[in-house]
């Protein structure tokens, strides 16, 4: 009998070790209730945009009476949305408003889903987060690379460039006259936005245009526009409207454009001139001309009123 005890303590070793590995085994081997979970990972509520609400969205394999709960870092519980609601097997959804039981917004931060199936018996906190941010993102420092362009496809001075520093990442909006014309895709603190002086692919005319900023997180807040300040569509113009001259004699006038050449048309003369100075010589016969300059298929032009020789 004290040879066979040694014996029997092995074999019931072993046997408890089998179990043991069995139900470990079985365990592995158990389908988890919940599937396929599809969880927004920021949102504002405070944004009033289409990121103001986390959707929550999974499978259940079998149904049950579900709780579902929203707790903190620590576990807590800090909303339910809703308790023992029957559903059966399938895709479940609801939304979180980024409130608390209390109806007061809670304190930024990452919360997780937890889902209680009663008949399961079994309590799933989902590893999905689910960050709050209510904090706006804001526009430090901003620059502009020129305030007169012409966007007349020549390829010179076509477009203006207005670089920024923000203290998060975000996405920039560019507002052109208070209406949004331009979305940078992709985020950074740093980077530029252009913007090529059109409207729906057509050039915009010539004029003062008010430029802002707007940043955008990836919760949907948004920042309150910062000016850029103004600039100016150029093509080509005069530096006068009108011009006094006495007959026969030499004057001159200022041509602003970014176009290399232009053309000039005045009394009976044409050329082409590059000089931003224009110098021409008044008809001998006083009266009232019109002198035009153009490139690049725009122009201007400017009365030139010829008085008589004294």
């Amino acid at each position: 009998m004290s040879r066979l005890l040694p014996a029997l303590v092995v074999v019931f070793l072993l046997g408890g070790t089998a179990a043991a590995f069995a139900v470990t085994q079985g365990l592995k081997l158990e389908k988890t209730p919940v599937l396929s979970p599809d969880i927004d990972k920021t949102f504002s509520p405070v944004c009033d945009c289409d990121r103001e609400a986390a959707d929550i969205a999974f499978r259940l394999r079998k149904g049950d009476r579900v709780t579902l709960e929203v707790v903190d870092g620590d576990g807590d519980v800090v909303r339910t949305l809703f308790t023992r609601r029957r559903f059966g097997p399938g895709r479940l959804q609801a939304r979180w408003d980024g409130r608390g039981n209390d109806g007061r917004i809670v304190p930024d931060g990452d919360y997780k889903p937890r889902v209680r199936l009663a008949n399961a018996h079994k309590t799933i906190t989902f590893p999905n987060e689910m960050r709050v941010d209510t904090v706006k993102p804001q526009i430090e420092r901003l620059s502009v690379s020129r305030r007169v362009f012409s966007p007349d496809g020549d390829g010179r001075a076509e477009g203006v460039s207005v670089s920024y520093r923000l203290d998060e990442r975000a996405r920039i909006r560019l507002l052109v006259n208070g209406k949004l014309r331009v979305r940078k895709l992709g985020q950074a603190e740093t980077g530029a936005v252009q913007w090529y002086g059109k409207f729906r692919g057509r050039p915009a005319r010539p004029g003062t245009y008010e430029l802002a900023l707007v940043a955008v997180d990836d919760a949907g807040n948004r920042s309150e526009p910062v000016s850029a300040g103004p600039v100016r569509v150029r093509y080509i113009e005069l530096g006068l409207d009108v011009i006094r001259v006495r007959a026969g004699t030499r004057f001159g006038v200022r041509v602003r454009t970014d176009a290399r050449t232009y053309g000039w048309l005045f009394d009976r003369g044409r050329r082409n001139a590059t000089a931003r100075y224009l110098v021409l010589r008044a008809p001998q016969e006083p009266g009232s001309y019109r002198l035009y300059v153009g490139a690049n298929g725009r122009g201007d032009s400017a009365r030139v009123v010829v008085t008589p020789k004294p």
